[in-house]
């Protein structure tokens, strides 16, 4: 794909703030016309520029009121040991990100679930038993002060 235009931007910054604005809207708002802008938005997702339109919940009134950042070192960085991690990982829907890293931890994992029990039963009944994990720490969150979705187009 091209490199992104102002106008690109701008249809991007609008849609990640309200993925549910109509065609018509969101072309006024980037000041372009109707048709351009439905063609620009679909040339964006065909190259993959907008991945998805996701919905954004409040995660306490969902009932999931648990979050910690799990910071994972594994034993060496055997192959199977990392495909292993990573493919059993992203399988986990309380994993919401699972970043690999340099410094002391090699992943850090958010993790979300419904309360400290929850998160006990995640880590012994799936994290510890990962081969190849030599050390988790975890740091509970206490407040989230921002937590976003826009990327600063």
């Amino acid at each position: 794909m091209t490199p992104l235009t102002d106008a690109d931007r701008r249809l991007l910054a609008i849609l990640q703030a309200d993925g549910r604005v109509s065609n018509q809207e969101l072309a006024e708002r980037a000041g372009m016309s109707a048709s351009a802008c439905w063609r620009r938005v679909r040339a964006l997702e065909e190259a993959g520029v907008i991945a998805a339109y996701p919905v954004v919940l409040d995660a306490e009134k969902a009932g999931l009121s648990f979050s910690a950042i799990v910071h994972v070192t594994l034993t060496r960085h055997d192959a199977s040991h990392v495909e292993t991690f990573i493919a059993r990982i992203v399988e986990r829907p309380e994993v919401l990100e699972c970043l690999a890293t340099t410094g002391e931890a090699d992943y850090h994992l958010r993790v979300v679930c419904r309360d400290k029990d929850a998160y006990n039963a995640f880590l012994d009944t799936f994290l510890f038993r990962l081969p190849g994990i030599a050390h988790v720490r975890t740091n509970l969150v206490l407040k989230e002060v921002k937590l976003s979705t826009r990327l600063p187009v």
